[in-house]
Protein backbone atom coordinates (compact mmCIF):
# COMPACT_ATOMS: atom_id res chain seq x y z
CA UNK A 1 0.00 0.00 0.00
CA UNK A 2 1.78 3.52 -1.08
CA UNK A 3 1.95 6.02 1.57
CA UNK A 4 -0.46 8.88 0.61
CA UNK A 5 0.48 11.72 -1.33
CA UNK A 6 2.58 14.66 0.73
CA UNK A 7 0.35 17.14 -0.77
CA UNK A 8 -3.11 17.19 0.05
CA UNK A 9 -5.23 19.77 -2.47
CA UNK A 10 -8.06 20.74 -1.87
CA UNK A 11 -10.58 21.73 -4.70
CA UNK A 12 -13.42 24.33 -2.15
CA UNK A 13 -12.60 25.13 1.07
CA UNK A 14 -16.63 24.94 2.69
CA UNK A 15 -17.25 22.81 5.41
CA UNK A 16 -15.64 19.24 3.91
CA UNK A 17 -12.72 20.93 3.43
CA UNK A 18 -12.35 22.99 6.76
CA UNK A 19 -13.16 19.53 8.44
CA UNK A 20 -10.00 18.05 6.58
CA UNK A 21 -7.86 20.61 7.46
CA UNK A 22 -8.98 20.04 11.37
CA UNK A 23 -8.76 16.76 11.36
CA UNK A 24 -5.33 16.41 9.49
CA UNK A 25 -4.19 18.98 12.30
CA UNK A 26 -5.61 17.16 15.11
CA UNK A 27 -3.19 13.99 13.43
CA UNK A 28 -0.40 16.58 13.62
CA UNK A 29 0.03 15.32 9.72
CA UNK A 30 3.27 16.64 8.63
CA UNK A 31 1.23 17.07 4.83
CA UNK A 32 1.28 20.19 3.33
CA UNK A 33 -2.51 21.66 2.47
CA UNK A 34 -3.25 23.55 -0.10
CA UNK A 35 -7.01 24.87 -0.25
CA UNK A 36 -8.56 27.16 -2.95
CA UNK A 37 -11.35 29.86 -2.59
CA UNK A 38 -12.79 32.09 -5.69
CA UNK A 39 -13.20 34.95 -2.25
CA UNK A 40 -10.53 36.74 -2.12
CA UNK A 41 -12.03 38.09 1.48
CA UNK A 42 -11.16 34.71 2.72
CA UNK A 43 -7.26 34.94 2.18
CA UNK A 44 -6.79 35.41 5.99
CA UNK A 45 -9.18 32.77 7.04
CA UNK A 46 -7.22 30.30 5.62
CA UNK A 47 -4.13 31.56 6.46
CA UNK A 48 -5.44 31.50 9.94
CA UNK A 49 -6.05 27.95 9.39
CA UNK A 50 -1.84 27.37 8.81
CA UNK A 51 -2.83 26.14 5.19
CA UNK A 52 -1.38 27.50 1.97
CA UNK A 53 -4.32 29.68 0.48
CA UNK A 54 -5.15 29.69 -3.28
CA UNK A 55 -7.25 32.34 -4.68
CA UNK A 56 -8.89 31.04 -7.59
CA UNK A 57 -11.74 33.74 -9.11
CA UNK A 58 -12.15 31.64 -12.19
CA UNK A 59 -10.55 28.39 -13.31
CA UNK A 60 -7.45 28.13 -14.25
CA UNK A 61 -5.86 25.06 -15.06
CA UNK A 62 -2.30 26.20 -15.43
CA UNK A 63 -2.01 27.30 -12.10
CA UNK A 64 -3.71 23.85 -10.72
CA UNK A 65 -2.10 21.24 -12.85
CA UNK A 66 1.53 21.55 -11.14
CA UNK A 67 -0.28 21.47 -7.92
CA UNK A 68 -2.16 18.48 -8.51
CA UNK A 69 0.84 16.20 -9.99
CA UNK A 70 1.58 13.16 -7.43
CA UNK A 71 -1.11 15.45 -5.02
CA UNK A 72 -4.27 13.74 -3.09
CA UNK A 73 -7.42 15.78 -4.37
CA UNK A 74 -10.18 16.15 -2.84
CA UNK A 75 -13.08 18.31 -5.14
CA UNK A 76 -16.15 19.39 -2.70
CA UNK A 77 -17.10 22.75 -5.00
CA UNK A 78 -20.75 22.98 -6.73
CA UNK A 79 -21.00 22.09 -10.11
CA UNK A 80 -21.20 25.05 -12.72
CA UNK A 81 -21.60 23.80 -15.83
CA UNK A 82 -17.87 24.71 -16.61
CA UNK A 83 -15.25 24.55 -14.25
CA UNK A 84 -15.22 20.84 -13.58
CA UNK A 85 -14.40 19.99 -17.35
CA UNK A 86 -11.26 22.52 -17.01
CA UNK A 87 -10.00 21.59 -13.70
CA UNK A 88 -10.67 17.77 -13.86
CA UNK A 89 -8.05 17.58 -16.69
CA UNK A 90 -5.74 19.45 -14.61
CA UNK A 91 -5.63 16.83 -12.16
CA UNK A 92 -4.71 13.41 -14.61
CA UNK A 93 -1.44 13.67 -12.73
CA UNK A 94 -2.73 13.24 -9.40
CA UNK A 95 -2.41 10.00 -7.34
CA UNK A 96 -5.67 10.11 -5.96
CA UNK A 97 -9.41 12.67 -6.76
CA UNK A 98 -12.13 12.15 -4.59
CA UNK A 99 -15.55 13.76 -5.64
CA UNK A 100 -17.42 14.66 -3.17
CA UNK A 101 -21.32 14.58 -4.67
CA UNK A 102 -24.58 13.97 -3.53
CA UNK A 103 -27.52 12.06 -3.28
CA UNK A 104 -29.79 14.64 -5.16
CA UNK A 105 -28.72 12.46 -8.35
CA UNK A 106 -31.47 10.41 -7.39
CA UNK A 107 -34.12 13.18 -8.20
CA UNK A 108 -37.61 11.69 -7.17
CA UNK A 109 -36.71 8.11 -6.70
CA UNK A 110 -37.97 7.31 -3.37
CA UNK A 111 -37.47 3.63 -0.90
CA UNK A 112 -33.79 2.40 -0.12
CA UNK A 113 -31.20 3.17 -3.00
CA UNK A 114 -27.87 1.39 -2.53
CA UNK A 115 -24.42 1.31 -4.86
CA UNK A 116 -26.29 -0.21 -7.49
CA UNK A 117 -29.54 2.06 -8.20
CA UNK A 118 -29.12 4.32 -10.85
CA UNK A 119 -29.18 7.94 -11.05
CA UNK A 120 -32.30 9.70 -12.25
CA UNK A 121 -30.77 10.73 -15.60
CA UNK A 122 -33.64 11.75 -16.72
CA UNK A 123 -34.30 14.52 -14.15
CA UNK A 124 -33.09 17.98 -15.32
CA UNK A 125 -32.30 19.14 -11.77
CA UNK A 126 -29.51 16.29 -11.29
CA UNK A 127 -27.96 17.02 -14.95
CA UNK A 128 -25.26 19.46 -13.89
CA UNK A 129 -24.46 16.97 -10.72
CA UNK A 130 -24.23 13.69 -13.01
CA UNK A 131 -22.08 15.50 -15.47
CA UNK A 132 -19.89 16.93 -13.00
CA UNK A 133 -19.20 13.28 -11.76
CA UNK A 134 -19.14 11.83 -14.91
CA UNK A 135 -16.25 14.34 -16.12
CA UNK A 136 -13.81 13.85 -12.93
CA UNK A 137 -14.16 9.98 -13.08
CA UNK A 138 -12.76 10.09 -16.50
CA UNK A 139 -9.81 11.43 -14.92
CA UNK A 140 -9.79 8.14 -12.08
CA UNK A 141 -12.05 10.16 -9.20
CA UNK A 142 -13.56 8.06 -6.79
CA UNK A 143 -17.16 9.66 -6.42
CA UNK A 144 -18.81 9.71 -2.99
CA UNK A 145 -22.35 10.55 -2.51
CA UNK A 146 -23.57 12.14 0.06
CA UNK A 147 -27.05 12.79 1.79
CA UNK A 148 -27.76 15.83 3.67
CA UNK A 149 -24.33 16.88 5.59
CA UNK A 150 -24.42 18.53 9.34
CA UNK A 151 -21.51 19.22 11.68
CA UNK A 152 -20.97 21.98 14.46
CA UNK A 153 -21.61 24.61 11.66
CA UNK A 154 -24.58 23.28 10.15
CA UNK A 155 -27.74 21.31 10.41
CA UNK A 156 -30.97 20.59 11.52
CA UNK A 157 -30.46 21.72 14.95
CA UNK A 158 -28.71 24.94 14.10
CA UNK A 159 -32.19 25.90 11.98
CA UNK A 160 -34.53 24.76 14.66
CA UNK A 161 -32.69 27.54 17.11
CA UNK A 162 -33.07 30.28 14.40
CA UNK A 163 -36.70 28.95 13.64
CA UNK A 164 -36.36 28.61 10.24
CA UNK A 165 -36.73 25.07 9.85
CA UNK A 166 -40.35 23.72 8.86
CA UNK A 167 -41.39 20.49 8.54
CA UNK A 168 -42.34 18.93 4.93
CA UNK A 169 -45.65 17.58 4.72
CA UNK A 170 -45.65 17.16 8.77
CA UNK A 171 -42.29 15.31 8.39
CA UNK A 172 -43.55 11.95 7.09
CA UNK A 173 -40.38 11.34 4.11
CA UNK A 174 -37.58 9.24 5.22
CA UNK A 175 -33.90 10.72 5.42
CA UNK A 176 -30.37 9.85 5.53
CA UNK A 177 -27.92 12.15 6.58
CA UNK A 178 -24.03 12.03 7.54
CA UNK A 179 -21.99 13.33 10.35
CA UNK A 180 -19.24 15.85 8.66
CA UNK A 181 -16.52 14.43 10.99
CA UNK A 182 -17.27 10.76 9.62
CA UNK A 183 -17.73 12.07 5.57
CA UNK A 184 -14.29 12.97 6.17
CA UNK A 185 -12.96 10.22 8.21
CA UNK A 186 -14.45 8.28 4.62
CA UNK A 187 -12.50 10.15 2.35
CA UNK A 188 -9.20 10.33 4.74
CA UNK A 189 -9.57 6.45 4.52
CA UNK A 190 -10.08 5.61 0.72
CA UNK A 191 -6.84 8.12 0.10
CA UNK A 192 -4.30 6.13 2.91
CA UNK A 193 -5.95 2.79 2.23
CA UNK A 194 -6.92 3.18 -2.25
CA UNK A 195 -8.69 -0.18 -2.07
CA UNK A 196 -12.11 0.70 -3.16
CA UNK A 197 -13.03 -1.75 -5.92
CA UNK A 198 -15.25 0.90 -7.98
CA UNK A 199 -15.74 4.56 -8.62
CA UNK A 200 -19.28 5.64 -7.33
CA UNK A 201 -20.22 5.04 -3.30
CA UNK A 202 -22.69 6.03 -1.25
CA UNK A 203 -22.60 7.28 2.04
CA UNK A 204 -24.79 8.14 4.86
CA UNK A 205 -25.25 6.84 8.30
CA UNK A 206 -26.72 3.92 9.86
CA UNK A 207 -30.17 4.77 11.16
CA UNK A 208 -32.66 6.63 8.50
CA UNK A 209 -35.71 7.55 10.28
CA UNK A 210 -38.39 10.56 9.36
CA UNK A 211 -37.50 14.23 9.30
CA UNK A 212 -40.64 14.41 12.02
CA UNK A 213 -38.19 11.63 14.35
CA UNK A 214 -35.22 14.10 14.19
CA UNK A 215 -36.90 17.31 14.80
CA UNK A 216 -38.74 15.73 17.86
CA UNK A 217 -36.28 14.67 19.07
CA UNK A 218 -33.89 17.79 18.30
CA UNK A 219 -36.91 19.46 19.99
CA UNK A 220 -37.09 17.70 23.21
CA UNK A 221 -33.01 18.10 23.67
CA UNK A 222 -33.24 21.71 23.34
CA UNK A 223 -36.63 22.77 25.35
CA UNK A 224 -37.85 24.09 21.36
CA UNK A 225 -41.61 23.51 19.99
CA UNK A 226 -41.89 21.50 16.85
CA UNK A 227 -41.74 23.34 13.79
CA UNK A 228 -44.42 24.56 12.23
CA UNK A 229 -45.40 22.08 8.79
CA UNK A 230 -45.71 23.45 5.18
CA UNK A 231 -46.75 21.91 1.93
CA UNK A 232 -43.95 19.54 0.67
CA UNK A 233 -44.12 21.70 -2.41
CA UNK A 234 -43.26 24.99 -0.46
CA UNK A 235 -39.98 23.12 1.07
CA UNK A 236 -36.43 23.25 0.39
CA UNK A 237 -35.73 20.76 -2.55
CA UNK A 238 -33.65 18.91 -0.54
CA UNK A 239 -36.04 18.22 2.00
CA UNK A 240 -38.40 16.89 -0.45
CA UNK A 241 -36.84 13.34 -1.18
CA UNK A 242 -38.57 10.39 0.71
CA UNK A 243 -35.42 7.56 0.36
CA UNK A 244 -32.83 6.06 2.68
CA UNK A 245 -29.42 5.40 1.71
CA UNK A 246 -27.70 2.17 2.51
CA UNK A 247 -24.35 2.62 2.79
CA UNK A 248 -22.95 -0.19 4.15
CA UNK A 249 -20.55 -1.12 1.29
CA UNK A 250 -17.96 1.11 1.44
CA UNK A 251 -17.98 0.46 5.04
CA UNK A 252 -17.31 -2.93 4.14
CA UNK A 253 -14.45 -2.36 1.73
CA UNK A 254 -12.78 0.42 4.38
CA UNK A 255 -13.33 -2.41 6.85
CA UNK A 256 -14.26 0.92 9.02
CA UNK A 257 -16.83 1.97 11.33
CA UNK A 258 -18.85 5.12 11.83
CA UNK A 259 -18.03 7.69 14.78
CA UNK A 260 -21.79 8.59 14.73
CA UNK A 261 -23.73 5.68 13.26
CA UNK A 262 -27.40 7.43 14.13
CA UNK A 263 -28.47 10.84 14.40
CA UNK A 264 -28.82 10.67 18.09
CA UNK A 265 -24.90 9.77 18.52
CA UNK A 266 -24.24 12.77 16.20
CA UNK A 267 -26.27 15.32 17.25
CA UNK A 268 -25.78 14.98 21.38
CA UNK A 269 -22.92 16.85 20.97
CA UNK A 270 -24.11 19.72 19.02
CA UNK A 271 -26.92 20.53 21.75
Amino acid sequence: MAPPSSHLLLLGCGQVAKEIIRQEKLEQSPRRITATTRNPLRLFELVDLDIEPLILPLPYAAIIEPLAADADVVVSFPPDGTTDSILAPACAAARTIIYISSTSVYGKKSGTIDDTTPADIASEDCRARLQAESIWKEYGAIVLRAPGIYGPENGMHTRLKTGSFKLPDGGKNMVSRIHISDLVRIILAVIEKRTLTDSTYLVGDKQPCTLNEVASWLCEQMKLPLPESIPISEANPTLRANRQVDASRILEELKMNLEYPTYRDGYANLV
